[in-house]
């Protein structure tokens, strides 16, 4: 049967979670707060904002409630997923064939998990996070809702990163490491003592500022 699947977010990353959704045998169809202005992305329809997609559904016993969402920016991508789980919409968790993943670790609703990806034995993904290409988090790490981890990052054992934050790109966090939320580590960056919430920090080793 087919597989269909509503993708709430019409920009680069949507383009790459609608190819990962393909590989795995979705139809999708994107939905953007742009449209109408905007009506394709690639060669693919916008069929209409996030609300329309809500108000389908409700009118459309027959709609398919699978969705997630496609947006970077955090705490749009928290606001959109509490706002499609208050109308009964199944939160998607899409996983690349080409991750490892460990029979261990769990990875909750809403998340994706992209090519070449490594979660190791009890490591934890919290809700609508993002585990992006060639991230690797270690055994026993936790990872708050809604938090980016970016490509090639890796987080050594026993690693926490609180809620809605983003690890930059390339960035290493050394084991047992604590991460608050609402914080911005930046790009190559290597973090070796604990940072508090709403901080952001880069550099090697990485400082708030």
């Amino acid at each position: 049967m087919t597989k269909q699947l509503a993708i709430v977010g019409a920009s680069g990353h949507g383009k790459v979670i609608a190819d990962l959704a393909e590989q795995l045998g979705f139809i999708v169809k994107f939905y953007d707060d742009a449209y109408p202005e905007k009506t394709y992305i690639e060669h693919w329809t916008i069929h209409g904002t996030c609300a329309d997609l809500i108000t389908l559904k409700n009118q459309s016993p027959t709609c398919s409630n699978n969705v997630v969402v496609a947006i970077g920016n955090n705490e749009i991508r928290q606001q959109k997923i509490q706002l499609l789980q208050q109308s009964s919409f199944n939160l998607i968790t899409l996983i690349h064939p080409t991750a490892v993943i460990s029979k261990y670790a769990v990875i909750a609703q809403g998340s994706v998990v992209f090519a070449g990806a490594i979660i190791n034995a009890f490591a934890n993904i919290g809700v609508g996070c993002i585990v992006n290409t060639s991230a690797i988090i270690e055994h026993d790490c936790a990872i708050g809702d809604f938090t980016h981890i970016c490509p090639n990052t890796a987080l050594a054992g026993g690693v926490v990163v609180g809620s809605k934050s983003w690890v930059g790109i390339g960035t290493q966090i050394k084991q047992l490491i604590v991460i608050g939320d609402n914080c911005m580590i930046g790009a190559g960056s290597t973090v070796v003592k604990n940072l508090p919430n709403n901080v952001t920090a880069f550099g090697s080793p990485a400082v708030p500022q």
